[in-house]
C-alpha cells in the first residue's frame, strides 16, 4: 500500500486524511485484506463541493499513460472495505478511480461513513441524502478528477446497487461524462438530458429493479439516447460483491460477477480509445429475460431510496 498527499489542484484542496478509518459498520475481512495487499498508489483527498468538504478515496494505476478517470458511486451501505477494494480493483484495469464518501460530514461528530453506529444508521442516512447534494458532491469529485495531471480528459462514472441509480441520475446531470455504468440501479424519470450511452448491468433474480428495464427501455429509445442492459440470469441483487466474497452460495453471482466485471473493464478500454463524438451516438437496446426475483439485501423502500 503506498499513500501520500496532493498539492493543491484547481476549485479543490487534496490531502491526506489520515484519520478517516475504513467504513467498520459492513466492511468484509477479505476486501479489506485484498485492498492492503494491493501494491497500487491510493489516497485520501478533500473536495470541496460548495460550503461541503467531501472525502474520497483516489486510487492511480500502475501505466505510464496518461488515464481516464472513473468515479465510482457507493452502495447504499456507504463507503465500505468492498467500495474501496472495487475502486483499487478497477485501477488494476488502467484507470484512476475516485470513490467519494457520500456521507462525508453527515456522521457523527462531523464524520462519514465509518462513524455511523450501525448498518442501519448508514442505511437511513444514504436513503435520505438529497439528490442535489450527490449531483454536487459527485460534480466536485469529477472536477478534481479532470485537474489530475495523470488525467487524459476521458471521465465516467459507474455505480453499485443505490449508487447505480444515482450513476444513471448523474448521466443525466454531467455533460462532459464519456459513459456512464448502472449496476442493479433504476433510471430517473427524465432522461432526456442525458449525453453520454448508458450500459446497465441487472440481476436475473431481482424484480424489484428488474421490473423498471422495460419502462426505461422505452423512455431511453423515445429520447434516442444510447442503453445497452444485459441481465444475468441466476444473480440477485448485489452481485458485484456478493460474487466476490468468499462466503458467496450463490453461483449465479460469482457468474455474474466475473462476467459483468469483463464487460465493465471492456467497455471502458473501448471508452478509453475512441473519440467523444462517437460515443453519444444513439444505438439500438436489448436486454435478456430476467428470472422471478428474490427480494433485495436492502429491505427500505424502492420509491423513497431508488437503490
Amino acid at each position: 500500500m503506498k499513500l501520500s498527499a496532493r498539492p493543491l489542484l484547481p476549485l479543490v484542496a487534496g490531502v491526506v486524511l489520515a484519520t478517516i478509518a475504513p467504513s467498520t459498520i459492513v466492511g468484509q475481512d477479505w476486501a479489506k485484506a485484498r485492498l492492503e495487499a494491493s501494491p497500487r498508489h491510493r489516497e485520501y483527498v478533500s473536495v470541496k463541493a460548495g460550503n461541503r468538504t467531501v472525502q474520497a478515496l483516489v486510487v492511480y494505476p500502475e501505466i505510464k499513460e496518461k488515464a481516464p478517470v472513473v468515479i465510482l458511486i457507493h452502495e447504499i451501505f456507504g463507503l465500505s472495505d468492498w467500495a474501496r477494494e472495487m475502486a483499487d480493483e478497477l485501477a488494476g484495469q488502467g484507470f484512476i478511480v475516485i470513490a467519494p464518501d457520500l456521507l462525508s460530514g453527515f456522521g457523527p461528530n462531523g464524520g462519514g461513513s465509518s462513524e455511523f453506529p450501525s448498518q442501519d444508521a448508514v442505511i437511513k442516512a444514504v436513503s435520505g441524502l438529497d439528490p442535489d447534494v450527490v449531483n454536487a458532491d459527485l460534480d466536485a469529485a469529477a472536477d478534481y478528477g479532470k485537474h489530475l495531471p495523470a488525467a487524459n480528459g476521458k471521465l465516467a462514472v459507474v455505480g453499485f446497487c443505490w449508487g447505480g441509480g444515482k450513476s444513471f441520475a448523474f448521466a443525466a446531470h454531467r455533460k462532459d461524462l464519456s459513459a456512464a455504468f448502472v449496476f442493479y440501479g433504476p433510471g430517473p424519470a427524465d432522461v432526456s438530458t442525458i449525453t453520454a450511452p448508458i450500459y446497465g448491468f441487472y440481476a436475473g433474480n431481482d424484480a424489484r429493479i428488474g421490473a423498471t428495464v422495460p419502462d426505461t427501455v422505452a423512455a431511453m429509445k423515445a429520447a434516442g439516447k444510447k442503453y445497452e442492459p444485459v441481465t444475468y440470469d441466476g444473480a440477485g441483487h448485489g452481485f458485484m460483491r456478493a460474487g466476490e466474497d468468499p462466503g458467496n452460495t450463490v453461483p449465479g453471482n460469482k457468474t455474474a460477477r466475473e462476467q459483468g466485471f469483463a464487460r465493465l473493464v471492456k467497455l471502458l478500454h473501448e471508452m478509453k480509445s475512441a473519440p467523444t463524438a462517437s460515443l453519444t451516438a444513439p444505438a439500438s437496446t436489448t436486454a435478456h429475460k430476467s428470472a422471478p426475483a428474490a427480494s433485495c439485501h436492502d429491505t427500505s423502500s424502492a420509491a423513497t431510496t431508488s437503490i
